[in-house]
């Protein structure tokens, strides 16, 4: 896979497939990480003298414009954290898109409207994604591929473009990839790892090829509560997939033939009802255990104790990969779970004797977890940008937008 040092870029235009979808409120950005991952590469290639072409999806527009997923404010945000001005194209291969980039000059970067504007971004149809292709690349003379959290999807910027100019793979890429080898290739043991978010369904695909590789894996979120049942819990209201059940309990039968360890939460944070993210008033929640489950209330959260076997589990590991939050993180009453899982990562990371755990938080709710929550991202030794990517590539799946950047 070639990198962007080994395409000649000065004065050129390069198509750089990022990742921007950054989540919004309104249309303000409130959580920019995204961003500020690709902005090395951006920054690279612009100091190096091409004209920078920046695309990228965000949501999921149904194939046409929609103002609520506009890339306008994450152009604003590039600008701003360029110190440059970032010119934007008001739509991705028309009039606009054209002109933009047609003024820009040696070192200067445009953004262009939402991908996903346009139907054959997505399309499954090879001809009309084809045809979609041949439009953007019309716009550029080299490709660079950098949104890591888009690989593992079939598209045309992604997948098709590649084919179409001289490609290379941006820094980000470069160094999710690197990362992932690490989780797959030569893995320093213990190896932990973190499983949380709301379905277990999500996950089936990870959770039956780490059984292969992990030494331990921890369950919580949502999708404990169909592991609890699996073991013969109640779980009173809790979210639950009950045609999952047979599929985890076969996990735990393989788990203990190959010596691989389950840990689940033995006590929860429960209350009647899911809470108000917006508002976030306080919620009279209890403290329960898994084997005393109230029937009218729902797990929130992981318990106190949990926490704390959770950490212990991961004190000694040698490797930790975490995806998915242990709880309603976007609540102050029941962010605790996932707070103590990223505190445990921390501590395992940096022990008194210097032989610290490497640890990936991988993309998604667990990313921003972290940074909502105020951690040091610097702590960890790799926040992912693609939670999806990375449980597709954890899979063993081959992820078309990777396959595409190899020569």
């Amino acid at each position: 896979m070639k990198t962007i040092d080994d395409l000649q870029v000065s004065g050129r235009r390069v198509f750089v497939r990022a990742d921007l979808n950054v989540p919004l409120d309104g249309g303000t950005i409130t959580d920019d990480g995204r961003i500020r991952a690709v902005l090395p590469t951006i920054s690279k290639l612009a100091a190096a003298g091409a004209r920078v072409i920046v695309a990228s999806h965000l949501g999921r527009p149904k194939g046409e414009p929609d103002p609520r997923f506009s890339l306008a404010p994450a152009a604003r945000r590039l600008g701003e954290l360029l110190g440059a001005d970032v010119a934007f194209a008001d739509d991705t291969v028309g009039d606009s898109a054209r002109s933009t980039v047609r003024g820009l000059g040696d070192g200067e970067v445009a953004v262009v409207e939402n991908l996903r504007f346009n139907p054959g971004e997505t399309s499954k149809d090879d001809a009309e994604r084809g045809a979609f292709a041949d439009r953007l690349a019309e716009l550029a003379e080299l490709y660079v591929g950098d949104g890591f959290g888009a690989v593992h999807r079939k598209h045309a910027s992604v997948y098709d473009l590649p084919a179409r100019l001289p490609h290379a793979a941006g820094g980000l890429i470069a160094t999710e990839v690197a990362v992932l080898k690490r989780l797959t290739e030569d893995v320093r043991r213990p190896y932990a790892v973190v499983l949380g978010g709301a379905k277990v369904s999500d996950k089936l695909g990870v959770i039956d090829h780490l059984l292969e590789k992990a030494d331990r894996i921890l369950i919580g979120g949502g999708m404990a509560y169909t592991f609890l049942k699996a073991q013969g819990h109640e779980v009173g209201a809790s979210l639950l997939q009950e045609d999952q059940v047979p599929t985890v309990q076969d996990y735990l039968r393989r788990a203990t033939e190959r010596g691989v360890e389950f840990v689940l939460p033995v006590d929860v944070l429960a209350a009647g009802a899911f809470p108000d993210l917006r508002a976030k008033a306080p919620v009279t929640a209890v403290t329960t255990s898994v084997d005393a489950f109230p029937a009218d209330l729902m797990g929130l959260d992981i318990g106190p104790e949990s926490r704390k076997l959770f950490a212990g589990k991961l004190a000694d590991a040698a490797t930790v990969f975490w995806n998915g939050p242990m709880g309603v993180f976007e609540h102050p009453d029941f962010a605790g779970g996932t707070a103590a899982v990223a505190q445990a990562l921390i501590d395992a990371a940096s022990p008194e004797e210097g032989k610290g755990a490497f640890t990936v938080v991988g993309g998604g709710d667990s990313a921003a977890a972290v940074r909502t929550l105020g951690f040091d991202e610097n702590a960890f030794g790799h926040i992912s940008t693609g939670g999806g990517a990375s449980l597709e590539y954890l899979e063993g799946k081959t992820l078309p937008g990777l396959a595409a950047l190899e020569d």
